[in-house]
């Protein structure tokens, strides 16, 4: 009988975890399935933090891909033909107007991974614009039922789904590709509150007349405050401090 090998690794991070167990391994994230063990925390004020614990395991012969991240305690296993879990058909995305073979690979792709992890879900995709680098994203929209296990405590594990997910379509593609994960709505509504929260900070530095720090985010939380305040007339933003304790700083203007 077959017996995948396995690599635990400990790091500050999820996504550093994964980058450190595929160097360790030589292989891809198409080629391994990950398993979040233990998501860390931050500890009292910074002090006596856990980091975070996953195990990657290679998969089977023949590139026979295994569920890549634990599902929500009390998963039927028997389900990973893509059942649903729970009665009900899942929320349906919105339908996407232009005709891609990236996007169809994407949307292809990413709905294997959910179904070989035992989910039923509708994925959409479409571009959402490029970076200044001139790389293209695309935003991947998942709706289904009983996915909150896929998004984590402060959306570590989504963070995770989406950087296996970008790196397998971008090998398809032969060519780098930046995913966008989005399940259930998450990324959208997170989005809204660090807007919201980046206005009223910015009140909030203009009113003391000094920088206010924001809580420690992830690089693409902090380009969302970044470009919210960045045609501000009376704030600047500026990150500061070393990953993963990178901050948001909002300064008045001179």
């Amino acid at each position: 009988m077959y017996e995948r090998p396995t690599l635990e690794v400990i790091a500050p991070t999820v996504e550093e975890a994964l980058a450190q167990g595929l160097e360790q391994l030589g292989l891809s994230a198409a080629d391994v399935s990950v398993e979040v063990l233990d998501a860390g925390s931050k500890g009292l004020f910074g002090l006596g933090g856990r980091q975070v614990r996953v195990r990657l395991t290679v998969n089977g012969p023949g590139g026979e891909m295994h569920q890549s991240l634990k599902p929500a305690s009390g998963a039927d296993p028997s389900t990973g033909s893509g059942q649903s879990r729970s009665a009900g058909r899942p929320s349906k995305p919105a339908a996407r107007t232009e005709a891609d073979p990236v996007l169809d690979l994407t949307e292809s792709t990413v709905s294997k991974l959910m179904q070989h992890m035992g989910y039923e879900a509708q994925v959409s995709a479409h571009f959402d614009g490029q970076d200044r680098h001139g790389h293209r994203t695309i935003h991947v929209d998942v709706r289904g039922r009983d996915l909150n296990a896929l998004i984590g405590r402060q959306a570590e594990t989504l963070q995770a789904f989406q950087h296996v997910a970008s790196l397998m379509v971008g090998k398809q593609a032969n060519e780098f590709l930046q995913l966008s994960v989005d399940i259930e709505g998450h990324r959208a509504r997170r989005e809204k509150q660090l807007r919201q929260m980046a206005q009223r900070m910015a009140d909030e530095a203009m009113k003391m007349g000094r920088a206010v720090m924001l809580e420690p985010m992830s690089a693409s939380e902090r380009r969302i405050v970044h470009m919210e305040l960045e045609n501000h007339p009376a704030v600047k933003t500026e990150s500061v401090g070393e990953e993963p304790r990178r901050k948001v700083s909002i300064l008045p203007k001179e």
